[in-house]
Order: structure tokens, then C-alpha cells, then sequence
């Protein structure tokens, strides 16, 4: 699910923007200000950014710089401004869009989807990371902070799925068809096999991540965020 992280000190708009939103299928997490916005980029993986200009200890605009240099997520910046002056200095700071208050919340969703459209054609979908474990499918090596794994073919590309589609449920006969094709000949219980192989290997390495038996169905993989 695309996680927005909302940024403004004024908590009846964060708490209007967060229902929108939520509505919307976005998981939000919100910010009262700059430096809690931080510290939840910092534990969290967001898809994008709300942020307002006017706020405590840290304006938009340098949280905004801050942003860009750590993290390459979309950013809107909101702000009761409408001066070019205020726009040029956003866009300096590195913000990919703008919007000035009061706005209707569907304008905001509008300029959300459109960016989020934008930003995932530029995404590597070749990598995925999941907290400290880097995935590359390019390289078919996997990260683990400074070690480097190599898995078997099948356990690489399985684990590589799953990763891409987190919290969704992937029945066996579906995995079997993405990963060992159509033509395959064997029976699902090489899922099982593969599934186990991969919880063994990764069990005393990382935390972030795990993939659970959905019962009846097949696999979830899902990220730790605490």
C-alpha cells in the first residue's frame, strides 16, 4: 500500500488531509512538524510527501531540502502563499509540485495520483529494498546491510516477487505459474520447499522482513516497521 507521509502543525488540516486520504486506499503517517517528519522518514518507507511551508522549528522549505538530499520521494508543498516569489523559493527547494491553501482535498488527491504516475516511471524496478536488505534482480545478488548473498535461481526469483508485492496473498499454484512457468511439471509442494529455504537463510540474518502462511491460501511477504 502507497504510504504518505503528511507534514503541517496545524492538526485540523493534517487530520482532513489523513481522512482523504485514507479514503483514497493511501496509508498515511502524520508530522506535526519538520523534525518528527524526519524521524519518521528516517524508521519508515514513504512513497511521497505533504508538506507545509508554515510551521515551527523548520520551515518547508529546508525540510523540503533535507527531503530531497535523503530521500527520492515526490513532494507537495502546501502553503497559504500564492506569490511567485513563494513558488520560485519551493521549487528551488526541491519540491515537484505546489498547492495553496484552502484547497479542496480532491484537488490534492488529483495532484497526488498524477505525481505518483510520473515518479513510477522513473522508479529502478529492478531493485527493492526492504529495510536494510537490498534486492537486486539486475545483479541477482542480495544486500544484507555490508553482506552480499547469492540464493539459487528459484529461491532468488521467488523471494524477489514476493518482495515486489508485499502484503499481497499469492496462492501456490500462483507462484508456481510467475516463477517456474506454465510448463512446469511438478507439483506446488516445491513452493513449500523454497519458501522454507528462504525463511532458514534469512531467519538469523535480518528482521525486516518475513514471509507468512496464509492458511488455506499460500504466501505473504511482509515488511517490519518497528
Amino acid at each position: 500500500m502507497t504510504k504518505i507521509v503528511i507534514v503541517d502543525d496545524d492538526l485540523h488540516i493534517l487530520n482532513l488531509i489523513a481522512i482523504h486520504l485514507k479514503e483514497a486506499g493511501y496509508e498515511t503517517v502524520q508530522a506535526k512538524d519538520g523534525l518528527e517528519a524526519l524521524d519518521i522518514l528516517s524508521k519508515e518507507t514513504c512513497d511521497l510527501a505533504v508538506v507545509d511551508v508554515m510551521m515551527p522549528f523548520m520551515d518547508g522549505f529546508e525540510l523540503t531540502k533535507i527531503i530531497r538530499e535523503k530521500w527520492d520521494i515526490p513532494i507537495i508543498l502546501l502553503t497559504s502563499k500564492g506569490q511567485i516569489e513563494d513558488k520560485e523559493r519551493g521549487f528551488q527547494s526541491g519540491t515537484d509540485d505546489y498547492l495553496v491553501k484552502p484547497f479542496e482535498p480532491k484537488e490534492l488527491l488529483f495532484r497526488i495520483q498524477a505525481m505518483l504516475r510520473r515518479f513510477d516511471q522513473h522508479v529502478d524496478h529492478t531493485i527493492v529494498r526492504i529495510g536494510h536488505v537490498t534486492i537486486n534482480k539486475e545483479s541477482y545478488e542480495i544486500q544484507v546491510d555490508n553482506r552480499t548473498i547469492l540464493l539459487p535461481l528459484k529461491e532468488f526469483e521467488l523471494l524477489y516477487f514476493l518482495a515486489s508485492h508485499p502484503k499481497q496473498v499469492f496462492s501456490r499454484s500462483s507462484l508456481i505459474e510467475q516463477i517456474w512457468g506454465l510448463d512446469y511439471l511438478g507439483d506446488e509442494r516445491t513452493v513449500d520447499v523454497h519458501v522454507k529455504r528462504i525463511r532458514e537463510r534469512f531467519s538469523k540474518l535480518t528482521d525486516d522482513f518475513q514471509i507468512k502462511t496464509v492458511r488455506g491460501i499460500g504466501y505473504s511477504l511482509e515488511a517490519n516497521t518497528i
